[in-house]
């Protein structure tokens, strides 16, 4: 990086930041102007605030992009080149295209439904019913069209045809494994949980490595971002810049779909849950410019969920599932142990109270997400993780302290990662109340070896010991492609792990 009186190279595209800094809104339009770019193609980003300079230092070091010159302007403006990735010198000269008008996303009026639909019913799951968590790993080609899409190469239209694609092939794999209940593989979400921010009015997706300007201590983020096995700089964070709300569907296309395809199945679709989205969504920086707190942008979120949960539910969903993971960073991540560090991939980005008052807060976002829908047509996921195959770092700890929340959820079927010793003893299961089914996790997503239907058999009928056949469901640990850029399990792997959930399920069911 040089300071000259000139840049060595023309940019391809240059924009005027105002006295924005990176934390309050310049790095969301740094990313509109440099996602479409090709690698090694330039931006000139001018910015008069002086903290500028150093964050923007930062941002490309963690990004791989390279910060080429930088240029004194007059008015104690800045004009600052940086290249998408490593920058490649050439005498070719172009005339830029430029683009000085200062716009952040355009703000959307919030619409209020006055009224939701009330579900209709649903088929009924039989007995041990067999299902995915959710996410099902995307095929290479589907990889490629969701970079492009959120990098605004590709249109929403080309984006959506080649999802419906995705679709169709993750069901028909889950068909043919014999599951009880379908799933629409998540094809169309970068993660379970961020991809709603590329869909709800006012709120954009940006990559994690965007967020470095916007925590207290830069300097251990960083740190918690280089030792991810996921590339920070692929995976992307809903930012609220304005009041939240659901003039698009979440999932009624997925929805659509999969009712085109299966007739005679129940259909489960999964939700990010409201403590989760609160957790993410809070971010002092931003959000405080929209709401005076984190209860009064959880207020809005209930409000988006509950709306399309109605209205998938009046659309033929048989369960929707609420996916709260970070409840395990809640209570996991105090404990001493270098492996129970809080993970930022549990959405733990903000801070948080006592665990205590972070579960009772929790249980009372899901129980008014989900008030006055039928019990019998909701779930709640936990697990403690599920970005990376290696066990020794994900979080440890038991069920035990989590058993307020499993007492007082006002759901239908808990989704608990078992399959594993994190999880600790089944005996828990004895305490979850008798009106609710219970999904124990039976086959490992993070495992690459497949388990034999022995042993499926073998922790099923563990399982039973505290559970009545009635109350049972075999489920994986989690989903198998959790984070698109990372899925922990292949797609041959999750069709002989499903297949084989089957097979015990219809053994047992004859015991």
């Amino acid at each position: 990086m040089t300071k000259s009186s000139a840049h060595p190279i023309d940019p391809d595209r240059s924009f005027d930041g105002g006295d924005l800094h990176c934390g309050n809104g310049l790095l969301l339009l740094i990313r509109r102007h440099i996602d479409p770019l090709s690698k090694g193609q330039c931006l000139e980003i001018i910015a008069s605030d002086p903290t500028v300079d150093e964050e923007l230092r930062s941002w490309c070091r963690l990004t791989k992009n390279q910060l080429v010159s930088v240029l004194e302007l007059e008015n104690n403006k800045k004009s600052f080149l940086v290249s998408k990735g490593a920058f490649v010198p050439t005498s070719s000269k172009t005339e830029p295209e430029r683009n000085l008008e200062l716009t952040l996303p355009a703000m959307k009026t919030v619409h209020i439904p006055e009224q939701l639909p009330q579900p209709g019913q649903a088929p009924k799951l039989g007995l041990l019913p067999v299902m995915g968590i959710g996410s099902w790993p995307r095929p290479p080609w589907m990889m490629r069209t969701l970079s492009d899409y959120l990098s605004g190469r590709l249109s929403r239209e080309d984006f959506d045809n080649t999802a419906d694609d995705a679709v169709r092939l993750c069901v028909d794999a889950q068909l043919a494994s014999g599951v009880d209940v379908v799933t629409d593989g998540e094809q169309r979400r970068d993660n379970y949980a961020s991809f709603v921010g590329n869909i709800l009015d006012n709120c954009q997706l940006v990559p994690l490595t965007d967020l470095l300007p916007m925590v207290e201590h830069p300097e251990e983020f960083e740190k918690e971002l280089d030792s991810l096995d996921v590339p920070a700089d692929k995976v992307r964070h809903p930012v609220v810049f304005g009041p939240l709300g659901r003039s698009s569907a979440l999932l009624k296309r997925d929805l659509d779909l999969v009712k085109s395809i299966v007739s005679d199945k129940p259909i489960k679709l999964a939700l990010p849950g409201p403590y989760l989205l609160t957790r993410m969504m809070w971010m002092d920086c931003i959000v405080n410019k929209v709401y005076s707190s984190r209860e009064e942008l959880a207020k809005d979120i209930v409000r988006v969920l509950r709306e399309e949960i109605h209205y998938l539910l009046a659309d033929g969903a048989a369960i929707i599932q609420l996916d709260e993971p970070v409840l395990s960073e809640v209570v996991y991540s105090s404990l001493s142990s270098a492996k129970n560090k809080r993970s930022f991939m549990c959405g733990a980005l903000s801070e948080r109270k006592g665990s205590e008052q972070e579960l009772v807060f929790a249980t009372d976002l899901i129980n008014n997400t989900l008030a006055d829908i039928p019990q019998d047509r909701t779930g709640l996921h936990i697990c403690r993780g599920n970005w990376t195959t290696d066990e020794s770092v994900a979080l440890t700890g038991s069920y035990e302290p989590l058993l307020p929340v499993l007492q007082s959820v006002k759901v239908g079927h808990l989704f608990l990662e078992y399959c594993t010793e994190r999880a600790g003893s089944l005996s828990w299961l004895a305490k979850i109340p008798d009106n609710i089914k219970v999904g124990v996790g039976v086959v490992n997503p993070k495992a690459p070896r497949v388990e034999s239907v022995e042993e499926i058999l073998t922790r099923a009928r563990e399982a039973l010991n505290y559970l009545a056949k009635d109350k049972l469901m075999l489920v994986p640990d989690c989903g198998f492609a959790t984070f698109a850029d990372s899925p922990v399990c292949n797609a041959d792997n999750a069709r002989m792990k499903v297949k084989n959930m089957v097979e015990a399920a219809e053994i047992l069911r004859n015991d």
